[in-house]
């Protein structure tokens, strides 16, 4: 096979429909829109979610939830994501970023407890678990919450 021997699969390159140019074309006239109503004038249809004056579906509905837009969004990490660091290093939010654990910044960090830890590490986090910080603890490290 060579490049110019190429061409596109069947059906796949079509070309447009070209309305009104007669009646030979099969879309001449009336150009596929019928007769008359509010789809045949320019400009014409109604917008989304409109039902002929019937309630729309989203109004029958009820409202549900609550979103707090003052959410804050924590970056999550575990214990079992430290095993990329060395001994004694200091592991904040740029460190975090740098190694590829959270990917951007959030609201915080929040230390979770899966997984375990066999070297000491200083953490600067925004937030961690009672059994992340004895886990930390008990490997010689320290988190420190601001």
């Amino acid at each position: 096979m060579k490049l110019h021997e190429l061409s596109p699969p069947k059906g796949s390159k079509t070309s447009r429909k070209r309305l009104g140019r007669g009646p030979g074309s099969g879309t001449g006239k009336t150009s596929g829109k019928g007769h008359k109503g509010q789809n045949a004038r320019s400009g014409g249809g109604v917008r989304p979610g409109f039902e002929g004056g019937q309630m729309p579906i989203q109004r029958r509905l009820p409202k549900v939830g609550f979103t707090n837009i003052f959410k804050k969004k924590l970056a999550i990490v575990n214990i079992r994501d430290l095993s990329k660091f060395e001994s004694g290093s200091v592991v904040d939010e740029a460190a975090l970023i740098r190694s590829g654990i959270i990917r951007g910044r959030r609201d915080g960090i929040k230390l979770l407890s899966q997984g375990d830890i066999a070297f000491p590490l200083i953490l600067i986090v925004n937030g961690a678990s009672r059994i992340a910080k004895e886990k930390i603890e008990k490997a010689g490290g320290k988190v420190e919450v601001i």
